[in-house]
């Protein structure tokens, strides 16, 4: 007999999930049932919202959902956050939980882990949540949700199973492949586009996340344009090194003045969210003129007007552009591009150049890494101006969502979906605080993740932010550990340095061991 729980393991298996993350629970053995004869592996973090981070972390890498195993009420309440950050930055994330018994449901009985209306919590953050209540729904339930993760614009989808349905017998449940509905572009936005193209004398293109896996349409439409690409801090890694590529955000206000001046603009994939358009929140950002958006998401698309909206996927609609915008060949958009770089690289100021360029240590000591960053000093100064050289390589929380914390997991997650690839977390003392018992699962999956603390003691872009508003600083100098000895405790191998000099060579010490290390950077 087939139960509930062992059919899902199968289904989740025929739509090419390899991993899930989570914590096992009284409420969701019987999910366990299959997973030890699958091919799926399972991970183990140290709290359901590392579980989260993780998913989160493994699908931005990999271009596949994460997927997460959580426990009824408290697994899953702690999983909202990280599901809350999948939200903002569009990021696939399928979490399954439990729920207390069908006939308990609303009553407010006292169960374990009961809530009074789970489903409808989840509502809130999930793009969509169901309950299996017969066996024969699983299939078409994880069609949809797979749907949902694969087709427009993706985030977390939840399906919670009672405990007294994921033991009963599933039957032969087929196998429903998921209909992907992806939208085309319109001929008719197709066709205005072009208009304003060949007026223009001015073009610009600003890439955001949405655009990370079109690297090759949107270099090849950036030279026949002629146009310089400004790229959010989701969309670095494109664009590396090209003489048209401007990697700074755009609430700099040199990067105004270059969307200001333009006469035609290509928005792929970015939603003009302020913490990329108005991280000061100066109000000093404004809609660029003749405005083209692409966007797979029409919701996303209505939020901000423009002069032509497509909605598509990005690579599909910067193929077609690319079969009929007009060729400019002056090479003026070089020299705006470089002039661009060059106001914001000194609008930033001495002490963020210092930063980025502590970030630069880590992409030329180790090529084509991804950096999973945290709310911390040099992750602010990257999203201000840091040219990455892999896209989908740099990404963090310190935009969206926000989430402290985010970094160790989302660093774990992202090396097993490459474990090829050189994964660095950056972190600060303060966020580091909030997860660093992943190490532990970093050990247990064998994931050789490079922590990287910059220990500055306590929350200094906070403190900064309350001495700029006038307020004097408080709670915002949490005691450190020592974090080294908690390396060692983990039986993980550490180092410390007093200053950034020594940072390469650690770095390649790090990767060599081929296991999880800790560098601990002491920030006078």
């Amino acid at each position: 007999m087939t139960t509930t729980g062992e059919a899902l393991i199968s289904l989740l298996e025929a739509h090419g999930v390899d991993i899930v993350f989570g914590i096992p629970g009284v409420h969701t053995i019987e999910l366990y049932r299959g997973l030890a004869r699958s091919n799926i592996r399972h991970i183990t973090p140290r709290h359901e919202q590392g579980a989260g981070f993780m998913a989160e972390g493994y699908a931005r890498v990999s271009g596949r959902p994460g997927v997460a195993f959580v426990i009824t009420g408290p697994g899953l309440t702690n999983t909202i956050t990280a599901m809350a950050q999948a939200r903002a930055d569009s990021v696939p994330m399928l979490v399954i939980s439990g729920v207390n018994k069908r006939a308990s449901l609303g009553k407010g009985l006292g169960y374990l882990h009961e809530l009074p209306d789970q489903r409808g919590m989840m509502q809130k953050v999930a793009l969509s949540s169901e309950r299996i209540e017969d066996p024969a729904a699983l299939p078409a339930a994880l069609a949809r949700a797979f749907t949902l993760l694969t087709s427009g614009r993706p985030g977390p989808v939840h399906i919670e199973i009672p405990t007294d349905v994921m033991g009963l017998p599933a039957g032969d449940v087929a196998f429903a492949p998921p209909p992907l509905n992806l939208p085309t572009a319109k001929a008719a936005a197709i066709e205005e586009a072009v208009k304003l193209a060949r007026a223009a004398r001015r073009p610009l293109i600003l890439a955001g996340g949405g655009a990370k896996r079109a690297e090759a349409q949107l270099s090849r439409l950036a030279e026949q344009l002629d146009a310089p690409v400004v790229t959010t801090a989701n969309a670095r890694g494109l664009m590396h090194t090209h003489p048209l590529g401007v990697h700074a955000s755009p609430s700099l206000k040199s990067i105004r003045a270059l969307m200001a001046d333009s006469d035609f603009v290509i928005a792929a994939g970015t939603e003009f969210g302020p913490t990329d358009y108005d991280m000061y929140a100066d109000g000093g950002f404004s809609l660029p003129a003749n405005l083209v958006r692409i966007d797979i998401d029409a919701g996303q698309l209505g939020r901000w007007p423009a002069a032509v909206a497509i909605e598509a996927d990005c690579a599909a609609s910067l193929d077609t552009l690319l079969g009929v915008l007009p060729t400019r060949a002056t090479g003026e958009g070089a020299a705006r591009a470089a002039a661009a770089r060059d106001a914001a690289w000194q609008e930033i100021g001495p002490a963020m150049q210092a930063q980025v360029k502590v970030v630069e240590m880590i992409r030329e000591a180790l090529p084509g890494s991804i950096i999973v960053g945290d709310s911390t000093q040099p992750v602010y100064a990257g999203n201000l101006f840091y040219d990455h050289d892999r896209p989908g390589g740099w990404f963090n929380a310190a935009t969206g969502f926000g989430a402290l914390g985010y970094g160790p997991p989302a660093a774990v997650g992202a090396a097993l979906a490459d474990p090829a690839a050189p994964v660095v977390c950056l972190s600060g003392d303060g966020g580091f605080q909030f997860t660093f018992p992943e190490m532990g699962a970093a050990l247990d999956a064998e994931a050789p993740v490079i922590f990287v603390v910059w220990n500055n003691r306590g929350y200094r872009e906070i403190e900064t932010s309350m001495l700029d508003a006038g307020v004097e600083p408080v709670g915002v100098s949490p005691a450190p550990p020592d974090f080294c000895r908690i390396a060692d405790a983990y039986r993980m191998p550490a180092e410390r340095l007093m200053s950034t000099d020594g940072l390469p060579a650690a770095l390649a010490r790090a990767r060599k061991l081929g296991k999880p290390c800790l560098i601990e950077i002491i920030v006078e």
